[in-house]
C-alpha cells in the first residue's frame, strides 16, 4: 500500500540502518508497458495459464483509478477494463476477482481461453465498506474467495459460479486479525490461507479449524519488514513449494517454505536486467507467481509490481523475473 508507505519508512528507517540482513540480486527479465499516469497506479498482478497454448498466457494487473489492465508475456498490453478503482486481484482457472472499492464490491472477469481475452462479468456487492485486498481459491474443493480490511477483518465468501453469466457469493465466514491487512493467498491443497498484516506480521489460517498461526512477524531478522505487501505461492508437487511475500519498505521479497513450519529461505531483491534495458523493482505492493513451464521461462515466473520506472509513482508497471534466477539465487531446488 504505497499511500501508507512515507510513515513505515519513517518508523523503519533506524531499524534499516542496522538492518544486517544479506539479500540476493536478481535481474529482471522483462516489463509491461507503463501505465502511462502519474501517481500511484499499478498495484497487483495475476497470472493466467492458458489451459492448451501456454504462449497465450496473459498477466492481468490492476490500476487502481481505472481498472483491470491485461498483457501479454511480452509486456505487451491487450485489453483496459475501466471498471474503477480496482486494488487487488486474483484468478482460478478462467475466473478472476478484484476488490473494486469504487463500487464497494467484487468485480468479477471471465477469461476465455479461445481468444485470451478478458471480459467483466458484473459485480457483487459486500455488506462491509473499502474492499482492499483479495485472493480466490479453492480449498476442499469449494470455491471461495477472502476479502481482507483495514480493521483486521477478513471476510471468507462461498462463490457461486456455473461458468458463464454472473457471479453469486454467499456467506460470508468472518475471522479477525488486529490491525490493517491487504495480501493474501490461498493454499487449497493445505486448506490454509496465508495473510499479510502490513505492520505487524505474516500470518497461516487453518481454514478448518480457523486457527492463527503467526509464520513470521516484522524485523524479526528474516528481512520481514512493514509494509507486508503482496503475497503469492510458487507450487511444486505433494504439497511443497515456496511462499513469496513483499517487504516493501526495505524494497525486497522474503521467500519461505510453503509447507509449516514455513521456513526463511532467503531474500532477493529484483535488480535492473543484464542488459540495462529493464530497470529493477522497488515499494512492491502485489506480486504473483506460476511453476508453470511458459515459453522462455521452463520453470515459470515471478511478476511484481514497480513502483518506480524508473522514477518513483511515474509510469509504474509489473517487472517479469524468470524463475530460474530466484532458484539459483538461493539454492532452491
Amino acid at each position: 500500500m504505497k499511500h501508507a508507505v512515507l510513515l513505515g519508512l519513517t518508523l523503519l528507517a533506524s531499524a534499516c540502518a542496522t538492518d544486517n540482513v544479506v539479500s540476493t540480486d536478481v535481474p529482471a527479465f522483462a516489463e509491461t508497458v507503463g501505465m502511462g499516469a502519474t501517481g500511484d497506479a499499478a498495484d497487483d498482478p495475476a497470472i493466467w495459464v492458458h489451459p492448451s497454448d501456454v504462449s497465450r498466457s496473459l498477466i492481468l494487473g490492476t490500476n487502481k483509478d481505472v481498472g483491470l489492465y491485461v498483457y501479454g508475456l511480452d509486456g505487451s498490453e491487450k485489453q483496459r477494463l475501466p471498471v474503477g478503482l480496482s486494488n487487488n486481484v486474483d484468478l482460478r482457472g478462467n475466473i478472476a476477482v478484484v476488490s473494486n472499492d469504487g463500487v464497494n464490491a467484487l468485480s468479477w472477469f471471465r477469461i476465455e481461453p479461445s481468444t485470451a481475452t478478458v471480459s467483466h462479468a458484473g459485480d457483487t456487492r459486500l455488506t462491509r465498506i473499502e474492499p482492499y485486498g483479495v485472493c480466490i481459491g479453492a480449498p476442499g474443493g469449494a470455491l471461495q474467495t477472502a476479502v481482507t480490511f483495514k480493521d483486521g477483518t477478513i471476510d471468507i465468501w462461498t462463490v457461486g459460479d456455473t461458468g458463464s453469466g454472473l457471479v453469486t457469493i454467499s456467506g460470508p465466514r468472518t475471522i479477525k486479525l488486529s490491525s490493517q491487512l491487504e495480501g493474501c493467498v490461498f493454499d487449497d491443497e493445505a486448506n490454509r490461507l496465508f495473510v499479510g498484516e502490513e505492520n505487524v506480521a505474516l500470518w497461516a489460517i487453518d481454514l478448518a479449524t480457523g486457527a492463527q498461526a503467526q509464520v513470521d512477524k516484522v524485523n524479526s531478522g528474516t528481512g520481514l519488514v512493514a509494509d507486508v505487501e503482496g503475497i503469492s505461492l510458487y507450487l511444486k508437487p505433494d504439497g511443497a513449494g515456496y511462499l513469496i511475500v513483499s517487504a516493501q519498505g526495505a524494497n525486497r521479497y522474503v521467500i519461505y517454505d510453503r509447507k509449516p513450519p514455513h521456513a526463511a529461505f532467503g531474500v532477493i531483491k529484483i535488480a535492473p536486467s543484464a542488459d540495462g534495458k529493464v530497470d529493477g523493482a522497488s515499494t512492491t505492493d502485489g506480486l504473483d507467481a506460476s511453476s508453470a513451464a511458459l515459453p522462455g521461462f521452463p520453470a515459470g515466473i515471478l511478476v511484481v509490481q514497480d513502483d518506480a520506472n524508473p522514477i518513483s509513482e511515474v509510469d509504474q508497471n509489473f517487472k517479469i523475473v524468470d524463475w530460474r534466477e530466484v532458484e539459483k539465487a538461493l539454492g532452491l531446488k
